[in-house]
């Protein structure tokens, strides 16, 4: 079995994360190449690129910024492995980048879909307007490979992530979705809808590229805003309610009646939880109602809009 390393980038300096993984692509066979997806980056950026191109690194380019799914989607396509393992350009390796390529091996025979994880620093970021990116990553998002493999469609995410290709040219990155967020719990959805297994190692990767608060608050309106879009959208609401906890949430609240009474807080208090979310003092807890709120608002409009759904 061979295997394509991929990372998309977009105006993001991977120079040590190419040069990093490079070391271990002789060390490893079963590893025949790296490719870059320039998303339509900067002439600099650009630049940067080209000059690591060669010794088993390609450059895929785009003249312009054709979004996340539609890059990967170019990158499957360009790949010639069998496998295709897809990587976030704001990673760094915790280790040699030969053990990293070992730690897949071993279950590639079982699994067609195996997800590698997120890390995140043991300390906070030195920087206070970043704190909220952190705080959430390393409580929500770096589990223990066990604990997800409990509800492994769930956990699902493309930060780090390894796909046979002949079910990825099955369930491909949709390029329908043209706003940010949620496309990992939509592909998840698919896969399990598909009846294709996913499997959790612990074989994480440090997300590096932390958001400032306002940045992380902005992408999560974006987010938010695009999980209702995409409720609106599939055909089987049971089952994809169950890959995301703001959804399930969100059912219960209805049952009891109750979402309207969210909306409503969230257009009068908004401003008032974004202040307290984007200080020194970081609250889950009102990060999570934030969310929730926020999703009943979107709800609120969305529903009235007559949707066919198609996945």
């Amino acid at each position: 079995m061979k295997i394509s390393l991929l990372v998309p980038v977009y105006d993001y300096d991977i120079i040590a994360l190419v040069h990093g993984m490079k070391s271990g692509l002789g060390k490893v066979p079963e590893f025949i190449e790296i490719l870059i997806g320039d998303d339509g980056s900067s002439a600099e950026f650009k630049e940067k690129y080209r000059a690591i191109e060669g010794e088993g690194v390609r450059l895929i380019s785009s003249e312009k910024n054709i979004g996340r799914a539609a890059i990967r989607n170019k990158l499957a396509m360009e790949a010639s492995g069998d496998y295709l393992l897809f990587i976030d350009a704001d990673t760094v390796l915790q280790g040699t980048s030969e053990t990293y390529f070992r730690n897949w091996l071993s279950m590639m025979s079982v699994y067609k879909v195996i997800c590698g994880g997120v890390l995140y620093h043991d300390a906070p970021p030195g920087d206070p307007d970043k704190l909220l990116r952190w705080t959430y990553g390393k409580w929500y998002e770096q589990r223990k490979a066990s604990e997800k493999n409990k509800n492994p469609h769930e956990w699902f995410t493309t930060f780090n992530v390894m796909i046979e290709k002949s079910v990825f040219s099955k369930i491909r990155f949709n390029e329908g979705l043209k706003q940010y967020g949620y496309e990992d719990t939509l592909m998840g959805y698919q896969l399990k809808k598909a009846g294709i297994d996913v499997l959790h190692i612990d074989n994480g990767l440090v997300h590096e590229g932390l958001e400032t608060n306002k940045e992380f608050l902005n992408k999560t309106k974006l987010g938010i805003e695009n999980l209702s879009r995409l409720y609106d959208n599939v055909t089987d609401k049971r089952t994809f309610s169950r890959n995301a906890k703001v959804l399930r949430t969100y059912n219960s609240l209805r049952f009891f009646r109750l979402t309207g009474l969210l909306a409503r807080f969230y257009i009068r208090y908004r401003d008032r939880m974004e202040i307290r979310l984007d200080s020194g003092n970081i609250s889950l807890l009102l990060f999570r109602f934030y969310k929730e709120a926020m999703f009943c608002t979107y709800r609120e409009i969305h529903k009235r809009k007559k949707v066919n759904p198609i996945f």
